[in-house]
Parts: structure tokens; sequence; C-alpha cells
């Protein structure tokens, strides 16, 4: 009878191995996926993007604003993180995108295309970059002491003329439209003074003129009004015409009636502070920054004003403005955000790769 019994537990328990040998594993009695389909895993959480943006000095324009321009991409996007950093602004910029060193640059336009091209402050040519588009102006400002009758380039020949500092983006500027007016700086007594110690000389009578590059409004050209009435100097159509067909980075800037008691609107010419990218940089990535900036250039605004020219003229419906100055070739992503939205691309700025 033992035996029996033994023999009959022996069975119970090989047969109950093989019942469970045969059901699927992790089986709760209950069939909860489809037949033949194997259970959904959960998602792992994309990575984002690491993205380092090289600004200007602290204190300036570049680094300020790059900040907020990193806030509003983090705020927008779930793919990419922007780190600001700051640098030594437009050459350093190109100099270390060029090298890898880092993802987004912030740089003068004219100073992309000296890159480019491998002359001014580049011995050899630089193209290991591409470009997104405009961040915000940089306005060429000449202003004369009203008592001195200047109105026009022109009528500085054999006046006191600060062209700005030796090696300056400014005197650079300067030499290129005087040449285009059909002057140089032998016929002007020229003196090479950044704007705060030319605007202290205009108040105190020392010069009749001076230029530089600043953001519109400019507190030195305003504290020379507290002492002296002022004339801006026009770059009218015509002038702008030429210099715009040999240095196709410039453009036409609109100096308001009444930004330095002027009664009318005023022309000038402008580069433009342009962003810059690693040309390894993927295209949907690119597309995503570039879409942020400018359809969220608003909020970066009122981060910083330095944005709210171009924020303005977005909403003015004047989109072109975008591009408008660039010369070197733009990123795919950036070429395909602006395709979309249907602006006239130049054919020297379309994608090489």
């Amino acid at each position: 009878m033992r035996k029996k019994l033994a023999l009959l537990l022996v069975l119970l328990f090989v047969f109950s191995t093989m019942l469970v040998g045969c059901s699927t594993p992790g089986d709760t009695g209950q069939q909860e996926e489809t037949e033949g389909e194997a259970p959904e895993e959960a998602a792992a959480p994309a990575q984002k993007i690491q993205v380092n943006i090289i600004t200007g000095s602290t204190g300036g324009t570049y680094f300020a604003l790059g900040g907020a321009m990193a806030n509003t991409w983090n705020e927008f996007l779930d793919n990419v993180q922007v780190t600001s950093q700051p640098g030594g602004a437009s050459v350093e910029s190109i100099n270390r995108v060029h090298a890898g060193e880092c993802e987004l640059g912030m740089a003068m336009n004219n100073i992309a295309d000296d890159a480019w091209k491998g002359q001014g402050a580049f011995p050899a040519e630089q193209q290991n970059f591409r470009a997104i588009g405009v961040i915000y102006p940089e306005v060429y400002q000449g202003v004369a002491l009203k008592e001195s009758g200047i109105t026009s380039i022109e009528g500085l020949k054999g006046k006191r003329v600060a062209v700005g500092p030796v090696g300056s983006g400014t005197v650079v500027m300067s030499e290129t439209v005087f040449n285009e007016a059909g002057l140089t700086f032998d016929d002007v007594k020229a003196a090479f003074d950044g704007f705060g110690d030319a605007a202290s000389k205009m108040k105190d009578g020392h010069l009749d003129a001076a230029f530089n590059v600043l953001a519109v409004p400019a507190a030195a050209i305003q504290d020379i009004m507290t002492a002296r009435d002022i004339e801006v100097i026009e770059i009218g159509d015509d002038l702008y015409k030429k210099v715009k067909a040999k240095y196709p980075f410039f453009s036409q800037y609109v100096i308001p009636a009444g930004t330095y008691g002027n009664e009318e609107d005023k022309l000038t010419i402008n580069c433009v502070a342009a962003l810059y990218v690693a040309p390894e940089m993927s295209e949907d990535a690119v597309y995503d920054i570039t879409k942020v900036w400018f359809e969220q250039t608003a909020h970066t605004a009122a981060a910083h004003g330095a944005a709210q020219w171009l924020a303005d003229e977005i909403a003015a419906g004047n989109k072109q403005v975008m591009i408008d100055g660039i010369t070197t070739p733009l990123h795919p992503g950036a070429y395909k955000y602006f395709t979309e939205i249907g602006l006239d691309i130049p054919d020297m700025i379309k994608p090489i790769d």
C-alpha cells in the first residue's frame, strides 16, 4: 500500500512539472496580449542633444543675448539642451565652431565672410561652419556737429573726423564707405578714436564728426546731444547701392525720425550679428533651432532688447530680413525652414553639402 501511494505521489509530481514547463513564463492565467504579439516595452526617454553656444565677453551684448536665446531654446525644445558660454565674440566664435570646439557661435556676418574667403583676421580659408541666420543689426552710425554743416559722407572733406579705433570693424566700414563716396582718410583729418572718446571731443568742439558701430539708439550719441546740436550723416540709396554691389553682407538701415533729434528718417548701413553652426549637426536639430529662434524671437526680446528689432520685423511680415546680409552657405536644416516659409534664397547661400 505504501509503495502504491509513493508511486502515485511521484506520478503527480512529474505531471505537475510538465504543466509548468509548457506554460508561458510570466503567465498569470489572464491573456492580456493579442495571441502571437510580444508584450510592449516602455519606451526609454529620448536623450537630449547637448549644444554649446559661444557668445562674447561678460557685460557685452553677445553674452547677455546669447543667454536669453539659450533659455528660449531650452523652454521650447524637448530634444535640445543649449548652454551659453562667454567668448571673444565674432572672430573667436568662427574659429571655435570651425575647430569643432562648440556647436553654435554668434558673429558679425562680415567676419564670417572673411573667414570663408581667408582674408582679414583669417590667414587661410576657414569653412567648417554653416549659417543659420540673422540675430540683430550692427548699425554704422555717423553724426556731425550741426554747426559744421556736414550732412553726407561727401561733406566730410577737410573736416576733423573720428573714423574708429585702429583694427576695429568700425574703421574697416569707414574706409569702405569713404572709398565708395570717392574719399580716403587722407581727404579728412582722421582721428582713430573709440566712440566714447570721440563723443567727449565732439562735446568739447574738437571734432566735427564721428563714426562707430553701435546699437540704436546709442547712449554715446545721446550724450553728445546734452551739450551740442547734431546732425545724422546719411548714407543714401545711391551710395548704399555702390557699397552693397561690392560687399553683399551690408544691409540698409533706417534710423527713425526723432532718434537723435532728426525730424525725418535717416538712412545708413549695417552689418548683422548672425548665428553660425557646426556642419555636422543633424538637419532635424538645426531645423528645430532655426524655427524656434525665428518664431519665438519676441519671447527672447522680452528678456533682452537686442532681439526686439528682429521681432518687430517678423511681426510686420518682413521675413526676408532673417537671411539678409548672410553671404556664406546655410546649414540644410536652416535652409529647410526658410524654404517652408517661402523666403527667396540667393544661390550663393544655398547648402553646398
